[in-house]
Protein backbone atom coordinates (compact mmCIF):
# COMPACT_ATOMS: atom_id res chain seq x y z
CA UNK A 1 0.00 0.00 0.00
CA UNK A 2 1.02 3.58 -0.68
CA UNK A 3 0.11 6.71 1.40
CA UNK A 4 1.60 10.33 1.71
CA UNK A 5 0.81 12.42 4.66
CA UNK A 6 1.59 16.14 5.16
CA UNK A 7 3.23 17.32 8.35
CA UNK A 8 3.85 20.54 9.99
CA UNK A 9 7.84 21.17 10.46
CA UNK A 10 9.52 23.08 13.19
CA UNK A 11 11.33 26.89 13.18
CA UNK A 12 14.67 25.21 12.07
CA UNK A 13 14.05 23.67 8.54
CA UNK A 14 15.24 25.18 5.81
CA UNK A 15 12.69 27.06 3.56
CA UNK A 16 14.39 25.36 0.57
CA UNK A 17 13.21 22.10 1.47
CA UNK A 18 9.57 22.40 2.71
CA UNK A 19 6.52 23.92 0.61
CA UNK A 20 2.59 24.14 0.65
CA UNK A 21 0.10 21.43 0.55
CA UNK A 22 -3.00 23.29 -1.14
CA UNK A 23 -5.52 20.86 0.14
CA UNK A 24 -4.68 20.92 3.73
CA UNK A 25 -3.42 23.71 3.78
CA UNK A 26 0.17 22.87 5.46
CA UNK A 27 3.41 24.47 5.20
CA UNK A 28 5.64 21.85 5.95
CA UNK A 29 6.76 18.61 4.31
CA UNK A 30 5.44 15.45 3.06
CA UNK A 31 6.58 11.90 3.83
CA UNK A 32 5.69 9.11 1.51
CA UNK A 33 5.38 5.13 2.44
CA UNK A 34 4.89 1.80 1.20
CA UNK A 35 3.64 -0.86 3.32
CA UNK A 36 3.01 -4.39 2.95
CA UNK A 37 0.65 -6.27 3.70
CA UNK A 38 1.09 -6.14 7.75
CA UNK A 39 1.73 -3.00 7.56
CA UNK A 40 5.74 -3.06 7.91
CA UNK A 41 7.36 -0.09 6.02
CA UNK A 42 9.16 -0.92 3.16
CA UNK A 43 10.06 1.95 0.92
CA UNK A 44 10.44 6.09 2.51
CA UNK A 45 10.50 9.29 0.72
CA UNK A 46 10.14 13.23 2.53
CA UNK A 47 10.02 16.03 0.27
CA UNK A 48 8.58 19.39 0.18
CA UNK A 49 4.44 19.71 1.23
CA UNK A 50 4.16 21.20 -2.17
CA UNK A 51 5.04 17.91 -4.46
CA UNK A 52 1.85 16.06 -5.55
CA UNK A 53 0.98 12.65 -4.60
CA UNK A 54 1.95 11.52 -7.89
CA UNK A 55 5.67 12.66 -7.78
CA UNK A 56 6.37 11.40 -4.25
CA UNK A 57 4.43 8.19 -5.59
CA UNK A 58 6.62 7.51 -8.49
CA UNK A 59 9.77 7.76 -5.86
CA UNK A 60 8.22 4.86 -3.95
CA UNK A 61 7.27 2.60 -6.93
CA UNK A 62 10.77 2.73 -8.01
CA UNK A 63 12.42 2.49 -4.40
CA UNK A 64 10.34 -0.17 -3.74
CA UNK A 65 10.92 -2.21 -7.26
CA UNK A 66 14.70 -1.71 -6.61
CA UNK A 67 14.60 -2.84 -2.79
CA UNK A 68 12.04 -5.84 -3.86
CA UNK A 69 12.01 -6.80 -6.82
CA UNK A 70 9.12 -9.25 -6.78
CA UNK A 71 6.40 -7.01 -5.84
CA UNK A 72 3.54 -7.21 -8.41
CA UNK A 73 0.53 -4.85 -6.55
CA UNK A 74 -0.17 -2.25 -4.59
CA UNK A 75 -3.36 -0.65 -3.74
CA UNK A 76 -3.06 3.76 -3.64
CA UNK A 77 -5.99 6.10 -2.83
CA UNK A 78 -7.76 8.52 -5.09
CA UNK A 79 -4.83 10.89 -4.81
CA UNK A 80 -2.86 8.79 -7.18
CA UNK A 81 -3.62 9.41 -10.63
CA UNK A 82 -2.72 8.31 -14.13
CA UNK A 83 1.33 9.00 -13.67
CA UNK A 84 1.66 6.47 -11.34
CA UNK A 85 -0.60 3.86 -12.79
CA UNK A 86 0.92 4.24 -15.74
CA UNK A 87 4.77 4.38 -14.06
CA UNK A 88 3.59 1.01 -12.35
CA UNK A 89 2.38 -0.65 -15.49
CA UNK A 90 6.08 -0.19 -16.62
CA UNK A 91 7.90 -1.17 -13.34
CA UNK A 92 5.57 -4.24 -14.18
CA UNK A 93 3.42 -2.93 -10.96
CA UNK A 94 -0.43 -3.03 -10.68
CA UNK A 95 -1.57 0.33 -9.35
CA UNK A 96 -5.23 -0.21 -7.82
CA UNK A 97 -7.35 2.52 -6.62
CA UNK A 98 -9.15 2.02 -3.84
CA UNK A 99 -11.88 4.66 -4.09
CA UNK A 100 -13.38 6.10 -1.22
CA UNK A 101 -17.29 5.58 -0.44
CA UNK A 102 -19.10 8.14 -1.25
CA UNK A 103 -22.29 7.55 0.28
CA UNK A 104 -20.36 7.42 3.84
CA UNK A 105 -19.99 10.58 5.35
CA UNK A 106 -16.98 11.16 7.52
CA UNK A 107 -14.18 8.19 8.42
CA UNK A 108 -14.74 4.41 7.55
CA UNK A 109 -12.41 1.80 6.87
CA UNK A 110 -11.42 1.30 3.54
CA UNK A 111 -10.23 -1.97 1.68
CA UNK A 112 -6.73 -2.72 2.23
CA UNK A 113 -5.84 1.00 2.74
CA UNK A 114 -6.19 0.51 6.68
CA UNK A 115 -2.83 -1.13 7.09
CA UNK A 116 -0.97 2.19 5.50
CA UNK A 117 -3.44 4.26 7.45
CA UNK A 118 -2.66 2.43 10.64
CA UNK A 119 1.32 2.69 9.76
CA UNK A 120 1.26 5.96 9.91
CA UNK A 121 -0.56 6.38 12.95
CA UNK A 122 2.44 4.06 14.33
CA UNK A 123 4.36 6.94 13.06
CA UNK A 124 2.78 9.57 15.19
CA UNK A 125 3.24 7.80 18.30
CA UNK A 126 6.73 9.05 18.58
CA UNK A 127 7.30 12.39 19.69
CA UNK A 128 10.21 13.09 17.32
CA UNK A 129 7.55 12.36 13.99
CA UNK A 130 4.78 13.98 15.11
CA UNK A 131 6.62 17.23 13.41
CA UNK A 132 9.40 17.48 11.26
CA UNK A 133 12.13 18.23 13.27
CA UNK A 134 14.91 17.68 11.02
CA UNK A 135 17.29 19.60 9.06
CA UNK A 136 17.39 17.31 6.42
CA UNK A 137 14.77 15.22 4.18
CA UNK A 138 17.24 12.63 4.44
CA UNK A 139 17.51 12.94 8.07
CA UNK A 140 13.34 12.29 8.70
CA UNK A 141 13.43 9.77 6.23
CA UNK A 142 16.40 8.21 8.81
CA UNK A 143 13.95 8.73 11.51
CA UNK A 144 11.33 7.30 10.25
CA UNK A 145 13.34 3.67 9.79
CA UNK A 146 14.21 4.22 13.91
CA UNK A 147 10.49 4.53 14.72
CA UNK A 148 9.59 1.35 12.09
CA UNK A 149 12.53 -0.84 13.56
CA UNK A 150 11.34 -0.38 16.87
CA UNK A 151 7.57 -0.80 16.30
CA UNK A 152 8.60 -3.82 14.38
CA UNK A 153 10.86 -5.33 17.61
CA UNK A 154 7.73 -4.34 19.82
CA UNK A 155 5.47 -6.89 17.83
CA UNK A 156 8.12 -9.47 17.50
CA UNK A 157 8.75 -9.70 21.18
CA UNK A 158 5.02 -9.17 21.92
CA UNK A 159 6.19 -6.05 24.21
CA UNK A 160 3.74 -3.36 25.36
CA UNK A 161 4.36 -0.02 26.54
CA UNK A 162 4.53 0.25 30.33
CA UNK A 163 1.21 2.38 31.65
CA UNK A 164 0.40 4.07 35.05
CA UNK A 165 -3.60 2.81 34.46
CA UNK A 166 -4.88 0.24 36.41
CA UNK A 167 -2.48 1.21 39.22
CA UNK A 168 -2.91 2.25 42.78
Amino acid sequence: MIDTQSIKTSTNVPLTSQGTDPGKKIVGRKRGIVTDTLGIILAVTVAAAGLSDNVIGIRLLDQTKTAYPAISKTWVDSGFRNAVIQHGAKLGIDVEVVARKTETRGFHVAKRRWVVERSLGWLMLYRRLTRDYETLPASSQAMIHIASINNLTKRITDETTPTWRGTY
